[in-house]
């Protein structure tokens, strides 16, 4: 954990840090010291420690600190210092006095107070007045660095869906509209560092690798994260830079899959200064293969769904003159898979009657600039990137009885962006917030329909733009001792434009109204919330959220209409109780989502998008954590759901009753409108139970790290074309790692069941007659072999 600030003040300093953790102290110290002190051990950073009083310079301060929590002080560069567990030397234990008097037990680790960097003001979590979800970046890649399905496989409040790596799209408490990659921005924003991943692409699915942690924050973030975080918020948070010496890693692992083809995967992290502290670069790379496991008889091919990802990522930090820093990020990804990884529901087990290939192919790219730095007390940083994102996929179009056919599909993202922000936070969590940020994105959506080997003809498609120009603020302030008040509005002004591409000649005179548009429109999003400190461990908050989506240009048939933006209005209310040998988080929330953007299948097969109505959600999650014996920890989670259209659009109403086969009108509409009610891809009910445990054995530490998932029943989309079942499963993993020195041995059983389940009910809007299901991947086991230096 980082406690971080900028200069260093040679003189001594007059203290008096109370009685608490180690984590609590060093906080204190960097604040009044303007200076860097990072605490990489949690149980370090958690250990209770004695009052510290008295005028020292800083260095003396860490050497008490130290002395007191057995620690070693290791200097960072002219401006930092790290606190790392002192080595212990191994002695036999004496034998114990005949008088009786016990030694009294160490107390257990107190929990760090961690950092809410995605709060953009550093708040800590006591001062969040919301849930936020935190998953290190050690138990992300525990069985190797993995994609996006690793934070899903952690939480009950995330959930995907699983057309393949680079393709899915992500859905956070209850928030989803659709399952095809379409012109509508996605209903998650997915940040790295201060910019967002994409606009208005699928999930990029970057290997979560060398990362410190992933945090997800629940809810609409529209006041500060603006458009597409109607559902919440993913920050992915990279290790930084260490200016003061070379470290490195590298992971690798031998995958097999059952009834399936093997893998492989390896990953490599390598830190060098090249000015003593002062510049630094960070270079992250991988290459992972995952080996197939579905057939295709009619193509006489097995295995087809193998996927290749390569990627990496570099970070050159410079350390400028006073207070100033500058970050230069690079982010590069290839995703190659052969084919799809869907099946026949009712065929053989693991395969798929498609008579063609239906490859995929993702490039993804971003280049950010980071500048920060301080001014008096103030902090300030601004980031300015741009993105690349290109997806093509290819989908069976082969109609009942006929020759086969193909329909390719092809999305090109291109993004720039500039967020400037100026903030200050007080030990108490008041404070204030102020920013500026400009967004421009294009996204060119192409597609081709034809024969399989044959030439295939462009069929309607859409270019949609928008530039948004923003400003936004938040403040905090107690206006009593325990209660933190917090208050924010961000206005957005945005210009959109589109048109249609490729539109048939003989319809452009009828439909050219329809093929382009321009318009502009403000958007005001207010923010709320409250936190009461019940007691140091029981926090109690209330918070108001909106989140909105820009409208856009869809495609129905081969023409081009508009549909308008939506908007997400949330109140929740919630607990958080943490202590050290226990944790629960409570949460309940009440969404209103009016003209809800959605895909579904048009008149002629095709994916299209519309406001399909408004509709309301009522969300309950619980999470709870408990420490029964030392080095044990047991987690439990549960999400209940209830999402419907309340109020379907007419539009909708109308293609669900002409393409509802009925004895007569009024049972039709009827039919019809009780498929309409359930949003799609959302489980009514996702519980999790999982186990942590560590111990010394010999020389050694062990870890093993269990866990088992059940995802509930959902529908896959909107519209009785789309009403298939899915989800209804249990999902497990088991890994254990050994680590003696700088070198660890890890095995991970994945799916341990073998369970076939249906993850996902779409390989193709084609053929949605032929029902079809996303089994999970077989039992897979993994062997991996990790070394530091």
């Amino acid at each position: 954990m980082l406690a971080a600030a900028p200069a260093v003040r040679a003189d001594s300093l007059a203290l008096n840090l109370p009685a608490g953790t180690l984590g609590q102290q060093v906080t204190a110290l960097a604040r009044e010291a303007r200076s860097s002190i990072v605490v990489p051990d949690a149980g370090l950073w958690a250990r209770r420690m004695p009052a510290l009083r008295g005028r020292l310079s800083i260095e003396a301060a860490l050497a008490a600190l130290a002395r007191r929590a057995g620690a070693r002080v290791e200097r960072i560069g002219s401006v930092g210092w790290r606190l790392v567990p002192a080595p212990v030397a191994r002695v036999r234990p004496p034998r114990p006095r005949r008088s009786g008097r016990a030694v009294a037990p160490a107390p257990p680790p107190q929990p760090a107070d961690i950092i809410v960097t995605a709060s953009k003001r550093d708040t800590t979590r006591d001062h969040f007045a919301g849930q936020v979800a935190t998953v290190s970046g050690k138990e992300l890649e525990r069985g190797g660095a993995g994609g996006t399905n690793r934070l899903v496989q952690r939480l009950t409040s995330v959930t995907s869906t699983y057309l393949g790596a680079g393709r899915n799209k992500l859905f956070i408490r209850g928030i989803a509209d659709s399952s095809f990659t379409g012109p509508t921005q996605a209903t998650v924003g997915q940040y790295y560092g201060d910019l967002r991943l994409s606009y208005n692409a699928p999930d990029p699915d970057l290997r979560l690798a060398d990362l410190a942690s992933v945090e997800v924050l629940e809810g609409p973030q529209g006041t500060l994260y603006g458009a597409g975080s109607l559902g919440g918020l993913i920050r992915l948070v990279p290790n930084p830079v260490e200016l003061d010496r070379a470290t490195g890693s590298i992971v690798v692992g031998a995958v097999a899959t059952t009834h399936g083809r093997p893998g492989y995967d390896a990953q490599a992290v390598v830190n060098l200064p090249i000015v003593a502290d002062r510049v630094a670069v960070r270079l992250v790379g991988g290459h992972n293969v995952e080996g197939g496991y579905i057939d295709k008889p009619l193509l006489g091919r097995t295995d087809v769904n193998r996927t290749t990802i390569d990627g990496g990522r570099a970070t050159l930090h410079v350390d400028l003159a006073g207070d100033w820093s500058a970050e230069l990020i690079g982010i590069g990804q290839r995703i190659r898979g052969d084919d799809s990884q869907y099946a026949d529901r009712d065929g053989p087990p693991l395969t798929r009657s498609a008579p063609v290939t239906e490859g995929f192919s993702a490039d993804y790219a971003q280049g950010q600039l980071v500048v920060s730095g301080r001014i008096g007390e103030v902090k300030l940083r601004s980031t300015s990137g741009i993105t690349a994102h290109d997806l093509r996929e290819r989908y069976d179009a082969t109609a009942p009885g006929g020759p086969p056919r193909v329909f390719e599909q092809t999305n090109r993202t291109r993004m720039q962006a500039n967020e400037t922000r100026a903030w200050q936070t007080a030990e108490d969590g008041s404070g204030w917030l102020a920013g500026i940020s400009y967004i421009h994105n294009r996204s060119r959506l192409l597609r081709l329909l034809g024969d399989a080997n044959g030439r295939r003809q462009p069929t309607t498609g859409v270019i949609n733009g928008v530039t948004e120009w923003t400003a936004y603020g938040e403040g905090s302030f107690r206006p009593i001792g325990r209660l933190l008040v917090t208050a924010g509005l961000r206005a957005t002004h945005s210009r959109l434009d589109g048109r249609g591409a490729d539109v048939a000649v003989d319809r452009r005179p009828v439909f050219l109204a329809d093929a382009e548009a321009r318009r502009t429109q403000t958007i005001i999003l207010p923010a709320a919330a409250a936190l009461f400190d019940a007691s140091p461990r029981l926090k109690l908050f209330a918070r108001y959220q909106q989140g909105f989506r820009p409208g856009g240009l869809a495609i129905e048939g081969d023409t081009v209409r508009q549909f308008r933006n939506d908007r997400v209005a949330t109140i929740e209310a919630g607990a958080r109780y943490v202590a050290p040998a226990f944790d629960l988080r409570l949460t309940g929330a009440r969404a209103a989502w009016r003209n809800i953007q959605a895909d579904f299948i048009d008149g002629t097969g095709l994916p299209s998008t519309a406001n399909i109505g408004n509709g309301r959600l009522w969300t309950l999650e619980a999470a709870a954590g408990v420490r029964p014996i030392d080095g044990l920890r047991v987690e439990g989670a549960l999400s209940l759901n209830d999402g419907r259209i309340s109020e379907p659009s007419s539009e909708l109403v109308a293609l669900a009753v002409a393409t509802q086969a009925a004895p007569g009108p009024e049972s039709a509409r009827m039919m019809a409108l009780a498929r309409l009610e359930q949003i799609p891809n959302i489980a009514g009910v996702t519980t999790r139970l999982g186990a942590i445990y560590e111990a010394r054995v010999g020389e050694g530490d062990l870890t093993v790290d269990g866990w088992a998932r059940y995802i509930g029943p959902s529908r896959l989309g909107v519209g009785p074309v789309l009403g298939q079942r899915q989800g209804s499963y249990v999902d497990t993993e088991v890994t254990a790692r050994f680590a003696i020195g700088r070198f660890g041995l890890s095995a991970t059983v994945a799916n341990l069941l073998d369970t076939r389940g249906n993850r996902f009910a779409l390989g193709t809007p084609f053929t949605t007659g032929r029902d079809q299901v996303t089994p999970l991947r077989p039992r897979t086991f993994r062997i991996g072999i990790d070394a530091r230096f």
